[in-house]
């Protein structure tokens, strides 16, 4: 256990230091950083005994300016009708959110979900998760936001929650155009951006497009440069941090940048 988490380190750290020398300064930390730690196998204080070298790890990150976000897979459902499964989704986040504050970063390090099942009734499951939203660890609640998804939730479910609870909302695209609530790129990016204030720091936004022929939903393998280029000019008056959901990665990664430098507005900040 311990020399899978220290090589798991040891690629985070890496993986910081390639992004710092490319100018990509917003990354997503892995789930599996730590191995089962949720799971009641896993009785290793993880964040004790390697807590100079996420110490130092932080460090790096803030001191780059990096933003962090995580996202809990698909079995963490806050909004779950079974009390196992929000219990279990419960820890999950505990977990998530010790792995943020062990590298001491601030709360604009988001954990990013989606809000659940719908389980029959979509407005009665909407209603539990904002009475478990309530509940939960301060620690929790100032690093969670929602995100509207492409089968369930709509923008607008989500804006929904976000009224009732204060979360803020991250916007992602292909979902938008998926299981749309009628708002266009533009002015749902306007929405969004009024959930997030100053501690939260910039909104973020998933982009994405379909790959084509597959099934709906399914991230295109690598970036379409047309598509993310009218997408960049459609969103141009609004200032927001970008996650790319691409399966290539950091390829696609280095094409958006460069399309970003040549655009005249962004090349002081790249």
């Amino acid at each position: 256990m311990k020399e899978t988490v220290e090589d798991n380190l040891d690629c985070l750290e890496r993986m910081i230091e390639y992004n710092v020398e490319n100018r990509i300064f917003f990354l997503r930390i892995t789930s599996d950083l730590i191995p089962f730690a949720s799971h009641k196998v896993c009785d290793f204080d993880w964040r004790e005994y390697f807590s100079k070298r996420f110490n130092k790890i932080g460090e790096k990150i803030k001191r780059h300016d990096f933003r962090i976000s995580m996202h809990p897979g698909q079995y963490t459902v806050l909004n779950s009708d079974k009390k196992d499964v929000f219990h279990k989704s419960l820890k999950d986040l505990r977990y998530h959110s010790n792995v943020l504050e062990a590298l001491g970063l601030p709360s604009s390090a988001k954990i990013n979900i989606h809000v659940g099942g719908v389980y029959g009734n979509k407005q009665r499951s909407k209603e539990r998760f904002v009475e478990r939203y309530r509940k939960l660890d301060k620690r929790i609640k100032r690093r969670l936001v929602i995100e509207n998804d492409e089968k369930s939730y709509t923008l607008e479910d989500c804006l929904d929650i976000s009224t009732k609870t204060g979360i803020p909302v991250t916007f992602d695209n292909l979902h938008h155009s998926i299981n749309s609530s009628g708002s266009s790129v533009w002015k749902a990016i306007d929405k969004v951006s009024g959930t997030w204030d100053n501690e939260d720091g910039l909104p973020i936004v998933h982009y994405s497009s379909q790959l084509p022929g597959e099934k709906t939903g399914r991230h295109a393998e690598s970036i379409d440069i047309e598509h993310f280029t009218a997408f960049i000019e459609e969103t141009r008056w609004h200032d927001f941090d970008i996650m790319l959901e691409v399966k290539d990665k950091e390829k696609s990664v280095l094409k958006a940048i460069d399309v970003l430098r040549d655009d005249k507005r962004f090349k002081n900040n790249i």
